[in-house]
């Protein structure tokens, strides 16, 4: 009904290396040892035909469509396959009726949904009498978080394993089956088949295409470091611009510049640009940190980061990179406050759960006669006129909400000078004979 893992073959007769080299159990499958390693669950339902209902998450090429193939083979259960980017109702209820008639001539059936989150609400919904009443086993595939993506009903039955990328022994493995299976005519050094693992990054499938793509291409049988540069001159490595990989990343570089990593925040900088993110949005990030991780500890921190995405938009690549990681840099070793963010937090968040306080009389504006007689402004202070240009014990708060305080500089940076500047005037404040709401 849909593609397999390695993808659908292009033409009849014609099977990708990658399809023909599809594990067919569980001695030949690559990876995910931490949940099919001997004695772990998975693989002791897989072992003893004791399949459950369950959600497969992980990256692209990572094994998911071959590990539910595995399972259902096993069981000798019936194995079908759709796909939420192509398939509907309609789809899902064909897949259902064939699943019935396999129930009734005694046989089960693995129902297997790829890309199970590109289906809404009501389409997972549709799954659940049928997983209920044992019509179907389901196994669905995600590369995005279930907890954000799927119906809670839907993954209160179903287990969620979680598929990590293959790494370098894994992919070396997968590398020289697919050597044996080109024949002894291709040949390649280790050298070039770790270039391209590492070009993979974790995606088998994404390997074992590059590997047939360069020995199309192999003068006279040889794969070398020159055909290898041709086949990857192109190409990006894995990154889901809408998926977990792009907040994992973004998060892992905001995370860094707050840590005081310009060494980790630069890596996760560029290995974003490397995946192909558009700059601008990084810029963007950046913007965000600034106030956020920063706010006044040093406040060029944010003239920086703007300064850093009009490069970007005004010249583009490379100089608006270089500019960005600069502003990075920065940022990942300047002084870190977080009182601004806090303080504004504190505030939307007490006037989104409090009343609607009225302004005070003393701080409305008066622009007619009326208003002045409605004591619009009386007795306001200017603080101008004040000693040291600050009226000591006057209240810019309504009356219930006097002396509160949202903002707490940090000892860091400027925002120390703030800070002292702030118990200076407070303390100004409790010795003035003159107090507005006393």
């Amino acid at each position: 009904m849909a593609s397999d893992l390695f993808g659908d073959t292009a033409e009849p007769g014609y099977q990708p290396l990658a399809a023909r080299l599809r594990p067919v159990d569980l001695a030949s499958y690559a990876g995910q040892s931490h949940i099919l390693g001997h004695g772990k669950p998975l693989r002791r339902a897989i072992e003893q035909r004791q399949l459950h209902s369950c959600i497969f998450w992980g990256p692209p090429g990572v094994g998911k469509t071959t590990l539910a193939r595995i399972a259902a083979q096993r069981a000798d259960a019936h194995f079908l396959q759709i796909s939420a980017v192509l398939s509907g109702v309609k789809e899902i209820r064909e897949a259902i009726a064939q699943a019935r008639q396999h129930k009734a001539a005694g046989r089960g059936t693995v129902l297997f949904v790829d890309e199970v989150h590109r289906f809404n609400k009501s389409q997972q919904d549709a799954f659940l009498p049928y997983v209920e009443d044992g019509t179907v086993i389901f196994i669905g595939a995600t590369t995005e978080n279930p907890s954000f993506e799927l119906n809670n009903a839907l993954l209160s039955r179903a287990r969620v394993y979680k598929l990590r990328s293959l790494n370098a022994d894994d992919l070396a493995g997968v590398l020289q089956r697919g050597m044996v299976l080109l024949g002894d005519e291709i040949s390649a050094s280790d050298d070039c088949l770790q270039l391209i693992a590492n070009q993979a990054d974790g995606d088998a499938r994404r390997a074992l295409n590059l590997l047939e793509l360069a020995a199309d291409l192999a003068d006279s049988g040889a794969i070398t470091e020159d055909t290898l540069a041709e086949v990857l001159q192109a190409s990006l490595r894995r990154f889901d611009k809408g998926g977990d990989l792009f907040y994992d990343q973004i998060s892992a570089l905001h995370k860094s510049v707050r840590g005081s990593s310009p060494d980790a925040a630069l890596y996760w900088f560029c290995r974003m640009l490397d995946g192909g993110c558009d700059p601008l949005y990084i810029a963007r990030r950046v913007v965000r940190m600034a106030s956020e991780d920063i706010g006044n500890a040093d406040p060029r921190a944010l003239t920086i980061s703007l300064d850093a995405w009009q490069v970007q938009e005004r010249l583009g690549s490379p100089e608006g990179e270089l500019a960005i990681a600069q502003a990075i840099i920065y940022l990942a070793c300047a002084a870190k406050s977080n009182g601004v963010y806090s303080a504004y937090n504190a505030a939307s968040r007490e006037i989104a759960e409090g009343d609607s306080e009225e302004v005070p009389l003393h701080l409305r504006n008066a622009p007619t006669t009326l208003m002045e007689e409605m004591d619009h402004g009386a007795d306001y202070r200017y603080a101008h006129d004040e000693e040291g240009g600050y009226a000591a014990g006057e209240n810019y708060f309504p009356e219930s909400l006097k002396d509160r305080q949202y903002y707490h500089p940090v000892d860091r940076g400027l925002e120390k000078k703030i800070r002292e500047k702030l118990d200076y005037l407070r303390e100004r404040d409790k010795t003035s004979t003159i107090r507005r709401y006393d």
